[in-house]
């Protein structure tokens, strides 16, 4: 969902597409060999999974050559792949652009109690859920993390004993991202064994209005957890005493991040699904009616669709997460 309208003039030719049973750069490639241009002409807002129909933008660099005209991208004939919509824009799109995430999640086949789905469903309506990063973060069977510890103990705790700090765009992202996103995931984790994840603790919520480049806006009602980087944080004293306890056993990573050139930031603890509304429906394969449940909401930026999930089929106090969520009982 984006926030912008576009320009209807330009050189980037957006289209909206949606594509089934594969992820993001496969369309990105599969743009770039249509239209030879390299992949970096092409753009898009953020990464979508492959097991699922997704819809998003894409942007493709087309230069106003003369005599040169571009082949239309509709009669790309793959199963996997349909251009919705098209229209032209001044701009290429790229990571974080978009404000919001919407989710048509049908769940079949339920087995339990609707009233107790029922009940769940409210409380995550009024309470929300934990707003941990899901397993997609950390890779398959979490490979991003031994990648981000060899990285940082190699490269950016080098620059550390040498006083230096990285300048531009950090080497690496994706690793540094899983670092720093299972960093939040143990305070968040400890927070909630504390049972203070959902209220502010002493002091907490004064630093309000703070950029968060993951999840927009933090505001003084959010209880938060840190994205670590370089810089001190200005949370209240009993904040950093927990999460320097939380995170005592991880001093090599914290103390490389601040030389990777990312800046800390701070991330709701709480995530509250926009719009959250849901329908019972008769499944395909047993006609026991309302078998199947289908959930909408809009998640913003940075939110995963999986911590709604685990917390509905979760039906007690909030469990911890912290790299790889446990698996659903349902097929999805």
């Amino acid at each position: 969902m984006l926030d912008f309208p576009f320009s209807g003039e330009g050189e980037h030719l957006c289209l909206h597409i949606e594509k089934r049973g594969e992820n993001t750069r496969w369309v990105a490639k599969l743009l770039a060999e249509f239209f030879d241009v390299d992949e970096v002409a092409i753009g898009y807002c953020g990464l979508k999974d492959r097991r699922a129909v997704t819809r998003q933008w894409f942007s493709v660099h087309l230069p106003n050559t003369p005599g040169v005209t571009w082949p239309d991208p509709t009669i790309i004939e793959v199963p996997e792949y349909k251009v919705l919509t098209s229209c032209l824009h001044n701009k290429k799109l790229r990571r974080g652009m978009h404000k919001k995430n919407r989710f048509v999640i049908r769940l079949r086949e339920i087995q339990g109690e609707k009233e107790a789905l029922e009940t769940r469903l409210q409380q995550i309506l009024q309470q929300g859920v934990p707003n941990y990063f899901g397993e997609q973060r950390f890779g398959i069977d979490g490979g991003n993390l031994p990648e981000a510890d060899r990285l940082l103990r190699r490269e950016y705790g080098a620059d550390r004993k040498k006083g230096r700090r990285k300048r531009g765009s950090p080497r690496g992202g994706i690793y540094l991202s899983a670092a720093r996103s299972y960093l939040f995931n143990l305070v968040l984790a400890e927070r909630i064994r504390q049972n203070c994840w959902q209220s502010l603790m002493e002091g907490e919520g004064s630093c309000s209005g703070e950029s968060n480049s993951s999840v927009g806006q933090v505001t003084v009602a959010d209880t938060t957890g840190p994205m670590w980087g370089r810089g001190r944080s200005s949370e209240p004293e009993a904040v950093r005493k927990l999460e320097q306890s939380v995170l005592a056993d991880w001093q090599e990573w914290t103390n490389a991040l601040e030389f990777s050139g990312l800046q800390q930031e701070r991330r709701p603890l709480v995530l509250h699904p926009e719009g959250l509304s849901w329908e019972w429906l008769t499944s395909e394969s047993n006609l026991e009616e309302g078998r199947d449940l289908e959930l909408s909401f809009a998640l913003s930026s940075g939110s995963f669709a999986t911590s709604v999930l685990r917390e509905l089929f979760t039906l007690h106090a909030p469990t911890p997460v912290v790299a790889l969520a446990p698996p659903l009982s349902v097929v999805i």
